[in-house]
């Protein structure tokens, strides 16, 4: 007499190996070892070939789009006005004086892996301290500590820096006025110059100081909303200059498609993920 205990647990060993049975069978298609009939090969070799029609699939990307069209445009008509006095002060930056750009530069430059709050917030100690402007590379660095790779940030705070200084005075509005009427020069020439400066923080930069209407700031958040909304297929592991400029048209694409200025639909994405239009 077999226990229910033992009939419980052969039962449950049978269905544990049916599924090596099927891969057995799936392997052995057509082999010696195949049991079946030609006509059930015949049979089962159509079905495992056949591919449905690809409008038997709804399309996913066009469905996400427009949903989150309107989503996107409900957010950017709340906080449209908002935007718009941001970019406003983005400008004036740039109309301040040299100390108050490359502030936005060292903010940009501690950016990368970081929470963009603690940044400026630290930002803001270096700025009344003067720290930013005079002080040493280990001066910068006791600053840095909340934020992630603080001593190689420091050091690029000090280079970038130097390579505005000339005669004693930051010129990084002078290095810049060569490339006012083209954003897209002054990325590449931030990019080789500054570093620790990518293109995503070149582009941020340059946004921050009222340049960068028609660029990308492509960061995680970004990112996860493109590939949210069927503009990217997936998050690149590396972004070098083709991917960011491959990504960065889709972006344009997706702005034009939405009705929604480039340089505001950062903002409205940003908003979308953290409740706040932020720098």
């Amino acid at each position: 007499m077999v226990h229910a205990r033992q009939s419980r647990g052969r039962d449950k060993r049978n269905l544990q190996c049916e599924p090596r049975k099927r891969l057995w069978r799936f392997r052995n298609i057509g082999s010696d070892k195949d049991p079946r009939t030609s006509h059930e090969l015949y049979t089962l070799t159509l079905l495992l070939s056949f591919s449905p029609p690809r409008e038997h699939y709804p399309n996913r990307k066009k469905g996400i789009r427009l949903k989150g069209k309107t989503e996107l445009l409900e957010i950017h008509g709340k906080i449209k006005s908002e935007i718009e006095r941001r970019l406003r002060e983005f400008e004036k930056t740039w109309r301040t004086d040299d100390e108050k750009v490359f502030s936005e530069l060292a903010f940009c430059l501690l950016t990368p892996q970081s929470k963009a709050k603690v940044c400026w917030e630290t930002v803001e100690k270096l700025e009344k301290s003067r720290t930013l402007f005079s002080g040493g590379e280990k001066e910068i660095a006791e600053f840095l500590r909340p934020i992630r790779f603080w001593r190689k940030k420091a050091r690029y705070i000090i280079e970038a820096r130097k390579r505005f200084t000339k005669g004693g005075k930051l010129v990084i509005r002078e290095e810049l006025t060569k490339f006012l009427n083209n954003p897209m020069e002054a990325r590449e020439f931030l990019v080789k110059e500054v570093k620790g400066l990518g293109y995503k923080e070149a582009s941020h930069f340059l946004r921050n100081i009222g340049w960068g209407r028609d660029l990308a700031i492509l960061d995680r958040h970004i990112l996860r909303s493109l590939l949210e909304f069927g503009v990217i297929d997936e998050i690149p592991k590396n972004l070098n200059k083709k991917t960011y400029l491959s990504i960065e048209q889709k972006m344009r694409k997706f702005s034009d498609e939405l009705g929604i200025p480039m340089s505001h639909l950062d903002f409205v994405l940003w908003y979308r993920k953290t409740g706040e239009v932020f720098k």
